[in-house]
């Protein structure tokens, strides 16, 4: 099937309106929010169902054509960046909230929907919806599972998959499956629901969510501790966790990070810290002041300081909006900018970080780390220009210190981004031959053309 018969099928499928070939469209979608990675594709589709979903699989299972699924292009992996050219499925018009079960807790949402929409939607419940990635205000539901997002909330709530308790998803020959449900316990066969959760989009198309809803806190306490070395700071991090309090977020930014956020946004930041945490317990009233007072004790034990009780909403949001804009800011320094999620076990944040720091001076490279320092997940920050090819060899080489050094720490390449094109030189080094040819027999056993999101994740299989 030749590029125009396949335009006109695509037609046939959804609709005129819904395919895109004209060459501002196909740059538009050619690219993701990661850097250096370039691809044009031959068509954006953007089907409206799961049964057009399936039709455009069919179509392009029978040509071996590449499909890759995508919603907002948020992600920072090339996880949705066209590889191969083929067919960009466009999911945005799956933008339903179907259902709110209020007997089961369970939202059954299509994977259009942008995650923050979900929580402004169930707000009027007292529900919450406890995934929030950094884009959760831009990215959609299906990129969020597909890439098995986290966020702020990781340490106390979990992470995606902890809340996806089934889905409708397509297959590569067209198959519609159902996996899991409104069960709250489910023992019954292969645990599919997990599988398609973080494959991103290598094994199927999600089309619609089962999500499971928790109760809003009743109250919050916020709170930043300010350190003169990154060490008190990781021992502060240890010791919270260690006095049995879950805080349901605990963030960390170093020096570069709080310097860079202060500069353009002039919130009082302590520019001379090596680190701040920014904690925040919830739960009832009166635990909430328990674990608060019990949090300022290990800080002021570990050498804080300096701690700082949020004293009104306007203070909680002014120091929760400095850190949701450590990226934005790193950003704006260079013309380019790497944001990776390398995770380690919480007592190596300190040395994982001195890696970074190492990295950094070693290959003379601007970056900033903040991140989840509650679940270790941390976000080496590098700021650069991807045209200077003499300073990008240096930026590769810091990469590889960085992402070698989690390993070897026990930790793993990526906490919430995926993998998509740009881990992809590390993963053997995490998961082993053995484990990688694992991977890659379920790959071939779904997909057996190899036809979705073709290159990502395992690269060629």
């Amino acid at each position: 099937m030749d590029k125009a018969q396949m335009i006109d099928e695509l037609k046939k499928i959804v609709g005129e309106e819904n395919v895109l070939t004209s060459p501002e469209a196909l740059y538009e979608y050619s690219y993701d929010a990661t850097p250096g990675h370039l691809y044009s594709p031959d068509a954006v589709v953007s089907p409206g169902n799961a049964q057009e979903v399936s039709e455009v699989l069919k179509l392009a299972n029978a040509n071996k054509i590449p499909v890759y699924p995508r919603g907002s292009g948020t992600n920072l992996s090339a996880g949705t960046a066209p590889l191969k050219g083929g067919i960009v499925l466009l999911m945005l018009r799956f933008n339903k909230i179907l259902d709110v079960d209020l007997e089961n807790l369970i939202a059954e949402v299509e994977v259009g929907v942008v995650v923050q929409d979900i929580n402004d939607h169930i707000a009027q419940y007292g529900l919450i919806y406890p995934p929030d990635p950094g884009t959760v205000k831009t990215a959609s539901l299906g990129g969020t599972i597909s890439e098995n997002a986290g966020g702020l909330r990781g340490l106390k709530y979990g992470i995606t998959k902890n809340y996806v308790q089934g889905l409708e998803v397509v297959l590569a020959n067209g198959d519609i499956i159902h996996t899991g449900g409104k069960n709250v316990k489910d023992v019954s066969g292969y645990d599919m629901t997990k599988l398609f959760t973080g494959a991103e989009g290598t094994l199927g198309v999600v089309t619609k969510a089962f999500l499971k809803l928790v109760p809003a806190p009743e109250a919050t306490k916020s709170m930043m501790a300010v350190f003169d070395t990154i060490e008190d700071a990781g021992r502060a991090v240890s010791g919270i966790i260690a006095a049995k309090i879950i805080p349901a977020t605990l963030e960390i930014l170093d020096n570069a990070s709080i310097r860079t956020v202060e500069d353009f946004m002039h919130v009082g930041l302590p520019v001379d810290a090596d680190a701040i945490l920014l904690i925040e317990v919830d739960g009832h009233p009166i635990i909430v002041k328990d674990e608060a007072e019990k949090v300022m004790k290990v800080l002021q034990d570990n050498n804080a300081r300096e701690v700082t009780m949020a004293k009104s909403a306007e203070h909680k949001n002014q120091l929760w909006t400095a850190r949701r804009m450590a990226l934005p800011c790193l950003a704006k320094l260079r013309p380019t900018t790497f944001v990776e999620d390398a995770t380690v076990p919480r007592s190596k944040i300190p040395a994982f970080l001195n890696v970074v720091k190492k990295a950094a001076k070693d290959h003379n490279v601007t970056i900033g780390t903040f991140g989840h320092a509650g679940d270790g997940n941390m976000h080496p920050t590098i700021v650069c220009d991807i045209r200077d090819e003499e300073e990008m060899k240096r930026v590769h080489k810091a990469m590889d210190d960085i992402f070698r050094g989690a390993v070897e720490l026990g930790g793993t390449l990526s906490g919430e981004h995926g993998i998509g094109l740009g881990k992809l030189p590390w993963m053997e080094l995490q998961h082993g031959k053995q484990g990688m040819e694992a991977m890659r027999n379920i790959k071939r056993a779904l997909d057996p053309n190899l036809i979705l999101n073709p290159g990502k994740l395992l690269g060629e299989c």
